[in-house]
């Protein structure tokens, strides 16, 4: 479906701006902007809500070969702590 807006000029260029800053074209952007409206208008309002939306979303579990996640964060910090700087 094409459809034809006339923005204002200032909306247009602040549209335009976000876009470049995204190395998006701004059709681009503003699909991705009205394609994710009901996520920033349904945010998770408490921890459970939270936790259900990552659930549902495949963040949870996403790295199932990770058994021991206090283990697995231990080492990540000793890793990041111990590497080199340069």
């Amino acid at each position: 479906m094409s459809i034809n807006l006339n923005l204002p000029t200032d909306l247009e260029n602040e549209l335009h701006t976000e876009a470049s800053q995204l190395n998006l074209p701004l059709s681009e952007y503003i699909l991705h902007i009205l394609s994710t409206r009901k996520v920033a208008n349904n945010l998770p309002k408490n921890g459970a809500e939270l936790v259900k939306y990552w659930e549902k979303e495949g963040v949870i579990n996403s790295l199932p070969d990770i058994t021991d996640s206090q283990a697995y964060s231990r080492e990540l910090r000793h890793q990041a702590e111990t590497r080199e700087r340069g």
